[in-house]
């Protein structure tokens, strides 16, 4: 999975992200990607949008919008 530049304009590590992608706990499906929440490799909660070609084109901290379920 690439991690696009626009994914860490946030300041989250490429490490981070794919910890939190493999490791998710929730996941919001949208018409053009997908929001995915997982911990980065201390804990702290993450928002990855992931794209239908598999980037992974944002990450940051979770916002608590994407901390309830649908």
């Amino acid at each position: 999975m690439e991690v696009k530049d626009s994914a860490l304009k946030h300041g989250v590590r490429p490490e981070d992200i794919r910890h939190a992608l493999v490791n998710v706990i929730i996941v919001h499906f949208f018409d053009d990607y997908r929001m995915v929440v997982g911990p980065a490799r201390d804990g702290s909660l993450l928002e990855v949008a992931v794209n239908r070609s598999s980037e992974v084109i944002h990450a940051m901290p979770v916002r608590p919008k994407f901390l309830r379920r649908k």
